[in-house]
């Protein structure tokens, strides 16, 4: 084999010329969009997305709306539907002022933050350091732990769910609130071990953030939160927000809308009292996006990244589901949790998703952003707990139709590209033992001894003939990536994840070849795709050998036209010896993977299997 790696590289990376210093090696470079036009071809799905809000409106008669779509930290598309208030018939615009109820926990959150950040309170702190009216409260079970301001934050103190009695809450005194603690608080659950969403907690967080601060809390929220964030229109008090922009409550009595009374601002505001707009609640939602990807740079004035992505990670998890849209869909696992006043769930489909949605009497909105995609969702309207769920639904799959709703691509390290390209060298070049040297970790040459390592490259060579060229390098993270290396005869892929040491070397080294399938294999997959469309039971016949269990077969490939859709077409090969192939079905509705054996004469197939493929995070 010949190496496309000149000797000066080579001489250069020994003496350390071409290496990144150590202080820089450590770093993790942050991933990037790959699509410079990513905003334009996401733009192609803002129609549908005003198709989708209009049609739901209306079904679900909702007297006024508005939703909107975040990229990259700017509100690009806004979509509004009918009256603020059904007696003016004043039109809903980007500036008309929604209550956004529990959406306003993740502000809460964000106050707590700034102050932990700031040495005023620890989160494991116990809530009676704040709150003495909690000092003495019955615990849930003799060896229950104190409630700490985590458990408040995560919804893990051990309270019963409340939302309807939390909902008519919101204009109670701190007096009032006082005395309820002190009175006691009945457990559902022992803190700490389960999520159950309480309103009463994050009134508590509230009150802390009133005491540790020294001023009333929708004063603190104003001055250190809304303010710097530019949400002028934003307030807790309904009294605060003109008559001419503020959408009035509604809720559905038969066939008719019955207004709600508006609710003041009062002890259990931190937890759903917030009043704003489109284009405040969409700065917000910038905001919170803009802790994504990790990066070096300037922070936030408000709250420093790193405590942003703290808020958006798990920390009480919630049951993981199974479901299937529909008999013929694929089967998606949701999962995640509450995070701090911000669910968290992971979903096959698109990944992960951050946000929070928020009912009143009166008003209904939700926030949901993909925080590795950097598109972000908001929608408001003024009925009853509005239920925007399904709306959000169809509108990524609207934005995912476009081809452009694609996660950021990680990026390797200059540490791991000079390990590739060393790699390459040795694998690919004659055999040497300085570079072996100093391209291994500790261990590499103990896991497998050097000697079975050198006969396997030999035998590559032998096989696969001159190999050169590094291409479709995919890097899982920093420190770890596979790439492949064309050759005469196939292609070598080569994977390889660096140890933590510095320098840092090759700790896992992964060297296969591939075949692409000969001319009888290429016509025997083709054949059997055929049979995924049609199954026949005479070309079944004359396609395999007895070794082949006919009627299981038969299930698998009725099971891919179920499942997948037919319509298959051959990918990429992935393992391959040029009589047997596992090769990529890209399907209608799924990609499978076919593992097809010719027999020793080449000319009939002796073994068959199709499954889904593992790297793909939905199965059919």
């Amino acid at each position: 084999m010949r190496t496309s790696l000149s000797l000066g590289f080579l001489l250069a990376w020994s003496c350390g010329a071409a290496g990144a210093s150590f202080a820089q090696e450590a770093r993790v470079p942050p991933p990037a969009f790959a699509d410079a036009d990513r905003t334009a071809r996401l733009a192609r799905a803002f129609p549908e997305i005003d198709r989708l809000v209009t049609s739901f409106v209306d079904r679900a008669r909702v007297p006024g709306a508005a939703v909107g779509v975040v990229v990259d930290g700017a509100l690009v598309h806004v979509v509004t539907r009918g009256v603020q208030d059904l007696e003016s018939a004043v039109p809903v615009t980007a500036d008309s002022v929604f209550r956004i109820a529990s959406m306003t926990k993740s502000f809460t959150a964000v106050a707590i933050l700034q102050l932990r950040d700031a040495g005023r309170l620890s989160l494991e702190d116990p809530v009676e350091k704040y709150l003495p009216e909690m000092r003495g409260l019955a615990p849930a079970t003799a060896d229950a732990p104190v409630i700490t301001i985590r458990h408040l934050l995560s919804h893990s103190e051990g309270l019963p769910e409340d939302n309807p009695w939390g909902d008519r809450q919101l204009a109670r005194s701190d007096a009032w609130m006082g005395e309820a603690m002190r009175a006691g608080l009945p457990f559902s659950t022992v803190p700490g071990t389960a999520y159950e969403y309480s309103n009463y907690g994050f009134a508590m967080l509230g009150r802390i953030v009133q005491v540790v601060s020294g001023e009333p809390y929708d004063r603190y929220m104003r001055r250190a939160v809304l303010e710097p964030l530019g949400m002028t229109r934003s307030t807790f008090e309904a009294t605060d927000v003109a008559v001419s922009v503020r959408a009035q409550g509604y809720r559905r009595e038969g066939s008719a809308h019955a207004r709600e009374d508006l609710l003041a601002h009062g002890s259990f505001g931190a937890m759903g009292g917030l009043w704003t707009s489109t284009q405040d609640l969409a700065r917000y939602v910038a905001f919170q996006m803009s802790a994504w990807p990790p990066r070096d740079g300037a922070e936030h004035p408000v709250l420093r990244r790193s405590s942003l992505r703290e808020m958006q990670q798990v920390t009480r998890h919630t049951p993981s589901v199974v479901r299937r849209q529909a008999l013929d869909a694929p089967a998606v696992l949701g999962a995640g949790g509450y995070g701090y006043g911000l669910r968290v769930n992971d979903d096959c489909l698109v990944g992960t998703f951050i946000g929070h949605g928020g009912g009143l009497p009166g008003y209904g909105s939700l926030m949901r952003w993909l925080p590795e995609h950097g598109v972000g969702l908001i929608a408001m309207g003024n009925l009853t707990y509005t239920g925007w769920g399904g709306v959000f639904n169809e509108a990524t799959v609207a934005l995912q139709a476009t081809g452009a709703l694609a996660p950021r691509v990680v990026q390797p390290s200059p540490r791991l590209v000079e390990m590739r390209d060393a790699v390459t060298a040795l694998v690919t070049g004659p055999w040497d033992e300085g570079l072996a040297d100093r391209v291994a970790a500790d261990n590499l040459w103990l896991d497998t001894p050097i000697a079975a390592r050198r006969a396997q490259y030999a035998s590559l060579a032998e096989r696969h003939g001159a190999c050169a060229g590094v291409s479709r390098f995919d890097v899982e993270n920093a420190l770890r990536g596979r790439w492949r290396v064309s050759c005469q005869r196939g292609w070598l892929e080569i994977g390889i994840t660096l140890a933590p040491t510095m320098p840092a070397r090759v700790q896992s080294l992964d060297v296969r070849g591939v075949m692409p399938p000969g001319p009888a294999l290429e016509q025997a997959i083709g054949q059997v795709r055929a049979l995924v469309d049609q199954w026949s039971d005479e070309a079944a016949a004359a396609l395999f050998t007895a070794d082949v269990d006919v009627a299981r077969t038969k299930r698998l490939l009725l099971l891919a036209q179920l499942q997948a859709g037919g319509a298959c077409v051959s990918g990429d090969t992935r393992v391959g010896d040029g009589t047997r192939a596992l090769i990529e079905w890209r399907c209608a509705r799924a990609t499978l993977l076919a593992d097809v054996v010719l027999d020793p004469a080449g000319s009939r197939v002796r073994a068959v299997n199709v499954l889904p493929d593992p790297q793909r995070p939905c199965v059919p």
